[in-house]
């Protein structure tokens, strides 16, 4: 029963690391973009004091159209220094450009929106995009190496720990054994 319970809690920290991760890392998504929008909103943070302190913030929008017609909205927030560190200051160039490259069904230009977060349409929870770049047409892919690098490093290294920690465990019990 303990067994199960261990296998059970570390299956559990493994895959909330991999979706932390997932959420953390770029994704590639092909899209026609439609319009962007801005969007004044109240965020409630604490001051020095502790007090409870209502600002208001624009937030902006890219509203796109996925090749199966099907239409995707992404955040366009700035990063700042926080996480994740993708440093990003520019929304409102990047707003810019979103408005240069719109395009409509009949004369579609198609662009990779680089992006990291999911989302929630529940929660009005929206992807935050980082970066557009012109695509050859709908059907481009681009390989995430970088993604696939960093899961590979981190599996390994889960695996290593693993090992290390069965090894140690059972020396150390070969030596209580032994006196």
């Amino acid at each position: 029963m303990l067994n199960k319970i261990k296998w059970t809690l570390y299956a559990v920290l493994v895959l909330g690391l991999f979706a932390f991760l997932h959420w953390s890392l770029p994704h590639y998504d092909v899209a026609r973009i439609l319009d962007t929008e801005i969007k004044r909103q109240a965020v409630e943070t604490e001051n020095a004091q502790g007090e409870t302190v209502t600002r208001t913030e624009d937030v902006r929008y890219i509203s796109t159209a996925r090749p199966d017609g099907s239409v995707y909205v992404y955040r366009n927030q700035d990063t700042g220094w926080g996480w994740p560190p993708y440093f990003k200051f520019d929304s409102a160039n990047l707003a810019a450009e979103a408005d240069n490259h719109s395009s409509t069904k009949e004369n579609p230009e198609w662009y990779f929106i680089e992006h990291y977060g999911w989302r929630f349409t529940l929660l009005s929870m929206f992807p935050n995009a980082i970066e557009i770049t012109p695509a050859e047409g709908p059907d481009e892919t681009i390989v995430p190496w970088f993604n696939i690098a960093v899961y590979a490093l981190v599996l390994g290294l889960l695996i290593y720990l693993r090992w290390r920690i069965r090894r140690g465990l059972s020396s150390a019990a070969d030596e209580i054994a032994d006196t």
